[in-house]
């Protein structure tokens, strides 16, 4: 049976890219496979990192489109690629309902926090870690979640705790909960929801 071609929106350094890369060579993924990464941003170093995988990479710039454009020349993207599978691992942009319903359950996005706590629109990168330490949490963590037309508001898929320590700042809590949840989870959340895509074809 053929593994699920997905493709993997990003917009900056791919951390997460690179870990769910990592996953694929070592077997981790068995049920999907990279099939493409596509930015809204041509110096994304994402796409390096696509490169150096022998993964096609692939910019979309939404600065220069706008967001109608940019969807319709994304959808046509995903469409030649026979996509069956949408990973958003540090996109940027919010997507419209009017893509997110073409694609019900088959767009995966990781959030930085256990949701609802710390999600929805504003939250994103250092601003979600910082919002953590402000409230005094003890734990935080990372969810990755189906996405819909609600920022974070996609059902859960996997979630995984990191404990707060009392030195933490944004950037160190940042680092802690990428080693120990992100990276973990969000290969798996891939491995599950490729599985289910084979077995219901």
């Amino acid at each position: 049976m053929q593994k699920v071609k997905t493709a993997v929106l990003v917009s900056g350094g791919g951390t997460n890219l690179q870990a769910i890369l990592d996953a694929e060579r070592s077997g981790k993924i068995t049920n999907a496979t990279i099939a493409a990464v596509i930015s809204d941003r041509a110096e994304a170093y994402a796409l390096r990192r696509a490169e150096q995988a022998g993964v096609e990479a692939v910019t979309i710039p939404f600065k220069e489109l706008g967001r109608s454009e940019f969807e319709r020349q994304l959808i046509l993207a995903l469409q030649e690629r026979g996509i069956e599978l949408i990973v958003l691992a540090g996109f940027m942009r919010i997507l419209s309902a009017d893509f997110t319903s073409r694609y019900p359950e088959r767009i995966l996005n990781i959030h930085p926090s256990l949701i609802p706590s710390f999600c929805g629109e504003g939250y994103y990168g250092l601003k979600v870690h910082r919002a953590a330490l402000d409230y005094g949490v003890k734990v935080t963590g990372a969810t990755v979640h189906f996405v819909n037309e609600v920022p974070d508001g996609g059902k859960i898929v996997a979630q995984k705790a990191v404990y707060i320590h009392s030195d933490d700042t944004p950037e160190s809590l940042q680092k802690r909960v990428m080693r120990e949840a992100e990276w973990i989870i969000f290969p798996e959340a891939i491995e599950s929801v490729a599985g289910n895509i084979r077995r219901s074809k």
